[in-house]
C-alpha cells in the first residue's frame, strides 16, 4: 500500500517527504497513547513506532527519506545538549562542584571500564567495538531523571547531587566517545597515524567546545537587544542551526558546544525563560529523531554475528545491558564514597543513572556514519535495543530511588508539617483543613509541572507578541 502511494507521489519527491515525515509525527504521537497505558516513556513509543514503520515491517517510509533525514540527529543533539547548559550556573557550582566531577566520573569510567572488560576479555569482541560500545556506555538520559524529579516534587541533597551528575555526565560522555571513536578509526584501517586519527579529532572538539563559548556570546548579546519574543526564539534557534552546520563541517559532534553555548548564556544572563521556549519548541524535532533511529534498527543483525566477534549482537546487548547497570551503581557509589556524602545518596544514586536514550543514540547513529562499516551498525543496533530495556526499567528506578533516599514522600503528614509559621501545634481540624488545601492546590498540579512552565513560557510569548502586532496596527519588521 505505502509503495504504491510514494510510487504515485514520486519516490523521493517532495511530496513523498512531506507524507513519510507527517506519518513519522502522527504514528508516533499515536503510539504515545498505547505506551501511556502501560506507564512507558514517550522515547520507547517513538523507537517502537520507527521499527514497525521501518524497512523489516511496514516499509511505511522510504530509504531516500532516512538518509536524506541524516541532520536531525545533529539537530536533536543540539537541542538535548542546550538544554542541559541550563544547570551548569557558576553559584550551583561552586557548593559542590570539585565533589561532583568526582562522583560523575567514577560513575560514568566505571560503567565504561565495566562494559569494555566484559566485552573485550568475555565477550571477545573486537577491540574497536569494544572501545566505543564501552565510552558509549558513560552516558546517562538526563530527561528521563529529570521529569520524574518533576512529578514527584523532590528535593534535597540528594536530588541536587543527581541533577548536577547528569547535567556534567554527558560532558565526560563525549569525551569519551571522541577519544573511542577516534582509536576505532584507527584500529579498523581508516586511513592516517595517531596524529590525523586522534590528535586531530580532539583538537577539533576542543575548537567546537571554545566556539560554542563564542556563540554564547553571540546569543547574549543578540538577547539583550529590545526583541519580541517570536524574534527571540528565532535567533536562538538559527544560532543553534548554524551551529551545528559548522560542527558538520569539522565533522565533530555539537554536543560540547552547544552546552558551552548554553552555559555561557545562562551565566551572563541568567534567563531561563528562553531555555523553556525552546522545551516547548523542540518535542516535534526529537519525536522526529527517536522515529527515524527506529528506522534505522537492523532487525535482521539481532540473531546475527556481524562483525562483533563469536556472540550474537542480542547476547551482546543482553551483557552490555546488565554491565551498564553495574558499573553505574558501582562506581556511583564509590565516587560518593570518595566524597564522603551520606548513606543514602551513596546507596541510591546509581539507581536514578540508569537511564539511557537521547544522548546515546545520537553518538550512535554518529557512530555508524563515521565508521560506515557493521562494526558502526551493529554498535547502532545494540544502543537502540537496549535503550528501549532502559527507558522501561529507568523511570521506575528513578523514582525508587528518590523515595528511598527520602527526597518524597507520599505520605500526606510528611507533605504538609503538623506545627503552624511560629512552632505552634496545630489542632486536629487544622491540620485536616491544611491537609485539604495541600492536597487541592499542589499534587495535581505536580504531573504536569514541567509542561506546564514550557507552556506557559511559550504561551506568553505568543500574547506578547500579538500585543506587539496589535498595538503597532499590523505585522511589522523589529
Amino acid at each position: 500500500m505505502f509503495e504504491k502511494l510514494y510510487a504515485q507521489a514520486g519516490t523521493g519527491s517532495p511530496s513523498a517527504v512531506i507524507i513519510a515525515l507527517a506519518l513519522m509525527l502522527f504514528a508516533g504521537y499515536l503510539m504515545t497513547r498505547l505506551t501511556k497505558l502501560v506507564r512507558l516513556p514517550n522515547v520507547t513509543a517513538y523507537i517502537i513506532t520507527g521499527i514497525l514503520l521501518g524497512p523489516y515491517c511496514l516499509k511505511a517510509v522510504p530509504a531516500q527519506v532516512i538518509s536524506g533525514t541524516s541532520f536531525l540527529p545533529d539537530i536533536a543533539l543540539a537541542f538535548i545538549a542546550f538544554s542541559t547548559g541550563e544547570y551548569f550556573k557558576v553559584e550551583t557550582l561552586r557548593k559542590n562542584g570539585l565533589k561532583i566531577v568526582v562522583i560523575t566520573l567514577f560513575e560514568a569510567l566505571v560503567a565504561s571500564l565495566v562494559v569494555f572488560l566484559v566485552s573485550y576479555w568475555v565477550l571477545k569482541l573486537p577491540l574497536a567495538f569494544s572501545l566505543v560500545l564501552a565510552a558509549l556506555a558513560s552516558a546517562t538520559a538526563p530527561a528521563s531523571t529529570m521529569m520524574t524529579i518533576r512529578q514527584t516534587g523532590s528535593k534535597g541533597e540528594f536530588v541536587d547531587t543527581l541533577l548536577q551528575v547528569v547535567a556534567l555526565d554527558d560532558v565526560v560522555a563525549l569525551t569519551a566517545y571522541s577519544v573511542a571513536i577516534s582509536a576505532a578509526h584507527a584500529l579498523t584501517g581508516a586511513g592516517g597515524g595517531v596524529t590525523q586519527q586522534i590528535v586531530i579529532p580532539i583538537l577539533k572538539n576542543i575548537g567546537a567546545f571554545v566556539l560554542g563559548g563564542v556563540f554564547g556570546v553571540a546569543l547574549t548579546i543578540s538577547m539583550q537587544r529590545k526583541h519580541s519574543t517570536d524574534n527571540r526564539l528565532i535567533i536562538a534557534i538559527g544560532l543553534l542551526f548554524a551551529f551545528c552546520g559548522v560542527c558538520s563541517a569539522m565533522e565533530v559532534s555539537p554536543l560540547l558546544g552547544c552546552m558551552c553555548m548554553s552555559t555561557v548564556y545562562i551565566n551572563m544572563t541568567g534567563d531561563d525563560k528562553l531555555f523553556k521556549q525552546l522545551n516547548y519548541f523542540s518535542p516535534p524535532i526529537l519525536l522526529l529523531f527517536f522515529v527515524r533511529s527506529g528506522l534505522s534498527f537492523r532487525l535482521d543483525t539481532l540473531f546475527t554475528r556481524a562483525d562483533t566477534g563469536s556472540v550474537s549482537l542480542m547476547a551482546a546487548g543482553i551483557v552490555y545491558f546488565a554491565a551498564r547497570i553495574c558499573g553505574k551503581m558501582g562506581g556511583s557509589y564509590l565516587g560518593c564514597l570518595v566524597t564522603k556524602k551520606p548513606a543514602k545518596v551513596r546507596k541510591y544514586l546509581g539507581l536514578a543513572l540508569i537511564p539511557q536514550a537521547g544522548v546515546a543514540i545520537g553518538l550512535a547513529d554518529m557512530c555508524a556514519r563515521l565508521l560506515g562499516n557493521d562494526i558502526g551498525t551493529s554498535l547502532q543496533t545494540i544502543i537502540l535495543a537496549s535503550s528501549v530495556l532502559y527507558e522501561m526499567i529507568g523511570p521506575g528506578c528513578a523514582k525508587l530511588s528518590l523515595y528511598l533516599s527520602g527526597s518524597y514522600s507520599n505520605k500526606i503528614e510528611d507533605i504538609v508539617p503538623e506545627t503552624g509559621a511560629g512552632g505552634e501545634q496545630l489542632s486536629e481540624a487544622e491540620k485536616l483543613v491544611r491537609r485539604l488545601e495541600k492536597i487541592r492546590a499542589d499534587l495535581p498540579a505536580r504531573v504536569n509541572r514541567a509542561a506546564d512552565e514550557n507552556e506557559e513560557a511559550f504561551t506568553e510569548a505568543a500574547y506578547e507578541q500579538y500585543e506587539s502586532r496589535h498595538r503597532r496596527g499590523g505585522f511589522i519588521n523589529r
